[in-house]
């Protein structure tokens, strides 16, 4: 039973971390390289919709959170299961890795990367020049640590995958 539930975990996880990945590497690849081609008024505007949207009355939307949060929890667990298991698991060495890099690298890196770059834009008006101002450093730094995050949850997706062999 338990080599069972282990198993589905690390598939959901592995399916978890991918969801996430697709999520995030249209941003990097080319929906922020569209938004600058815009004004810089309507691209920051444009991005506060898609952050309204993400997030809305302090929630996270739930087609979003459940990946996003269900996902570490199961890394969590994969974690403390690698580290309790041990040498009794095969594949601990993938659990452990898969679960740090999402964790670290996507939840962390959202946590303080992205979010307080979504808060800063959230408040400014996207006609000031402040707007401007923001909009321009908010394009290379956002897209930066979205691009990290990309590549975390990709690199964890592939270590639960690899760790999924008999």
């Amino acid at each position: 039973m338990l080599d069972r539930s282990v198993f589905i975990a690390k598939l959901l996880a592995a399916l978890g971390c991918g969801l996430m990945a697709g999520v995030y590497l249209p941003f990097s690849t080319f929906l922020m390289r569209a938004l600058t081609r815009l004004p810089p008024a309507q691209g920051l505007a444009a991005m506060q919709s898609i952050n309204a949207t993400i997030v809305s009355g302090g929630r996270l939307h739930p087609a979003f959170a459940t990946p996003f949060a269900g996902t570490a929890v199961l890394c969590v667990a994969l974690i403390i299961y690698a580290l309790t298991r041990g040498r009794q698991e095969p594949h601990a060495l993938l659990l452990l890795a898969g679960g740090v890099l999402y964790l670290v690298g996507h939840i962390g890196v959202t946590g303080l990367g992205n979010v307080p770059l979504n808060e800063a834009l959230a408040v400014v008006d996207p006609t000031s020049s402040e707007g401007t101002r923001l909009w321009a450093d908010y394009q290379v730094r956002w897209t930066l640590w979205n691009t990290v995050r990309t590549v975390a949850c990709l690199a964890s997706a592939l270590a639960f995958s690899l760790s999924l062999r008999g």
